[in-house]
């Protein structure tokens, strides 16, 4: 059967797979621009994509696989890529965030990212990490398991891969660029798109036959790798009629999870088998926004509210739902935080031999808050209302700059830090309050940011780290969420209000099978507790996964030492490491 309403769609997605037993799997990205249609206005955008299409291509390998790309920027702006969730050990210098632990491939140039991906196993991705680029380079990165057929369930009869996205009808580059200098955060996507697709149900002549289609075969059972590759939102995920078992989250396997709701923040994966047992038909797969910020931000201005749609079609049976009306989902409201809470809370991890476990002795604990303040106009905001305050993103009240005339990593290698970061970033907020009290909201001396800068914290190597994550109320509750790089950690508590240091002793913490994440949605107005083991030497960003709170410096980076070992030492750099 078919859909009667749609003609043919173009390719969802371009595969590009390593040999089933290769070892080494190499790709070439073309970074370039080209114009593409805007959606509900017309004519055409000019954005940046690799290897003409969007989103990218698709990267396949196996566990233990060796996997080398080569970028050539052919844009007219600087580019890195990062390979998110790839632990990157023994490979520091091709984790890829801008200025941290690289400069940036100029326009004309190119670098080749090698890495291994051992010990990981699941759904991952890459994006650019410059600027607001990554809304439109981004991919899919599939490790599967060595062995065929070793998933710790069901083989599952196919598997679809589910990349989540944001639009904008102007170039984000450009937006990013004119927000830092206005001091005005840039405006909201125009559309949410599924596999690069907004779907059916922006009602414009523009977005006629741009959805994505997954066709599946009645009884079969589908493995769905859903990555939230947008900018700035989480997103409610539902197929109509059918439901879901949850099977990893961020590359990391998890006791089965039934759920007929996915919610992603941005820079996670969820991994999920689905049934296709519902009546034979065409059905909507839809997202909304998850909306956690208090006070509840107003449309349009405050958010994009649209769905976005793509199509599960059954293709080997005789319709009994109308093909012409495909079934729409049922949407949470945007404020729905009860139910994103549902969704994050209920994971744990599946136990198998041999996988990392939580570690149950701690040396090194961290209060970080996470939250918005207030600042002056910075120098180089030259079009900023300097009579009036800025927004700016803070983590203990330090405000993240990152470097400009060399990386922190290649800093860190040749032992030239002074001038370009400080190993002062502290364990603890300056001034303890109430972080979360309503109360707070734009109480001027408590939300006083100073200046950015470039802290870092120092780790030795193999400490074992506690750290929590606590959301602040001064411009507004918001649920950040805090990606690690260069490291899993596992999450073994969160919960609302202000983390009181006692939800060990009250028998709080999961640490028997905790899930394990590399990107953790701190709850809005609450906390989440983290542990995880800095055995991995070099410079390792932690930054919230809105990339419009990035940008005004919700971030901050690890020094982790070199260990005792040659194996356990930071490597030199690659001969071809882009200069700045």
């Amino acid at each position: 059967m078919s859909c009667s309403w749609m003609i043919p769609v173009f390719a969802i997605l371009a595969f590009v797979a390593s040999a089933a037993q290769a070892d080494v799997v190499e790709h070439t990205f073309n970074v370039a621009t080209l114009s593409l249609p805007r959606i509900c206005q017309p004519g055409n955008t000019s954005v940046t994509a690799v290897n003409g299409r969007v989103p990218g291509p698709q990267v396949e390998a196996r566990e233990g696989d060796t996997v080398v790309i080569h970028v050539i920027n052919d844009s007219p702006y600087n580019v890195t890529v990062h390979w998110h969730g790839v632990f990157q050990r023994g490979t520091p210098w091709a984790d890829g965030p801008a200025m941290v632990t690289q400069c940036p491939i100029r326009p004309g140039h190119r670098y080749t990212y090698r890495f291994a991906v051992a010990g990981q196993e699941g759904t991952l991705w890459w994006h650019a990490h410059s600027s607001y680029m990554r809304a439109t380079v981004y991919g899919a990165l599939v490790i599967r398991p060595r062995r065929a057929g070793g998933y710790p369930f069901p083989t599952p009869y196919e598997e679809k891969t589910v990349l989540l996205g944001e639009w904008w009808n102007g170039d984000p580059v450009a937006l990013e660029s004119q927000s830092f200098s206005t001091g005005i955060p840039a405006p909201n996507a125009d559309a949410y798109t599924i596999n690069g697709m907004p779907g059916d149900s922006y009602l414009c002549p523009e977005t006629t036959n741009r959805i994505a289609k997954f066709e599946v075969r009645r009884d079969k059972t589908y493995l769905l790798r859903i990555i939230n590759a947008a900018l700035n939102t989480a997103f409610f995920f539902k197929v109509a009629g059918h439901t879901f078992t949850v099977v990893a989250a961020d590359a990391s396997y998890t006791e089965p999870y039934a759920t007929d709701v996915i919610v992603i923040a941005p820079g996670q994966t969820v991994d999920a088998l689905m049934a296709a047992d519902a009546s034979p038909g065409c059905y909507h797969m839809a997202i909304s926004s998850y909306q956690s910020a208090i006070p509840f931000p107003p449309r349009p201005a405050g958010f994009n509210g649209n769905t976005s749609t793509a199509i599960v079609e059954y293709v080997d049976a005789t319709a009994t739902t109308d093909a012409g009306s495909p079934v729409l989902p049922v949407m949470p409201k945007p404020n729905d935080t009860y139910t994103a809470n549902q969704f994050y809370t209920s994971l744990t991890a599946l136990i198998r031999p041999g996988r990392r476990t939580v570690p149950l002795t701690v040396d090194t604990r961290m209060l970080v808050t996470v939250g918005l303040g207030f600042s002056s106009c910075q120098p180089e905001q030259t079009q900023c209302n300097r009579s009036a305050p800025v927004v700016l993103a803070n983590m203990n009240n330090v405000s993240f700059a990152l470097p400009n005339t060399v990386s922190m990593l290649e800093a860190l290698y040749r032992n030239t830090a002074d001038g370009v970061y400080t190993r002062d970033f502290p364990d603890q907020p300056p001034v303890a309050f109430d972080y979360t009290s309503r109360g707070l909201l734009g109480n001027s001396p408590l939300a006083s940011t100073g200046s950015p800068s470039t802290k870092v914290k120092t780790l030795r190597y193999n400490a074992t780290v506690e750290m929590v994550l606590q959301n602040t109320a001064l411009v507004g509750l918001e649920s950040h969420p805090m990606h690690l790089h260069g490291f899993n950690f596992f999450v073994v508590a969160q919960g609302f209000g202000n983390n009181d240091g006692e939800a060990a002793g009250a028998g709080e913490f999961n640490l028997v099978n905790p899930q394990e994440r590399n990107t953790v949605a701190v709850p809005t107005g609450g906390w989440a507790v983290i542990r995880f083991v800095a055995d991995n030497p070099g410079m390792w960003a932690m930054h919230c996964h809105i990339d419009s709170h990035f940008a005004i410096g919700l971030a901050m980076v690890f020094e982790v030492e070199s260990g005792p070992t040659p194996g356990t030492t930071l490597p030199p750099p690659p001969p071809d490491l882009p200069q700045c």
